[in-house]
């Protein structure tokens, strides 16, 4: 038996995503947000709180694809927060309803 030469090829686990239907392809990145919300979870409680902070941002990203929420309605939302004075939208500026700032 001959070895194979160069790298070993990789296999991911989202390896054909493009090939499947939306809803399958939902279930999958729900299945895989709820395992890197485990380890979030774990990293946390091990005070590994850098690690975990890192992971959070690959959650943030994920749920953002799942809802089809932009990187400019991000922002927004982001400007509302930090903002003291009450929000006051523009009626060219509507956001989706799970992107409305409640207090």
């Amino acid at each position: 038996m001959k070895r194979k030469r160069g790298t070993p090829r990789l296999y991911l686990a989202a390896s054909g995503v493009e090939d499947m239907p939306v809803a399958n392809t939902e279930e999958r990145l729900l299945a895989l947000l709820a395992t890197l919300e485990e380890c979030q979870a774990f990293l946390t409680d091990r005070a590994n709180t850098e690690t975990a902070r890192l992971l959070s941002l690959a959650i943030l990203e994920l749920r953002m694809e799942l809802h089809k929420v932009t990187d400019s309605e991000l922002k927004a939302l982001c400007d509302m927060i930090a903002s003291d004075e009450p929000v006051q939208e523009p009626a060219t500026r509507q956001l989706p309803p799970y992107l409305r700032l409640i207090k």
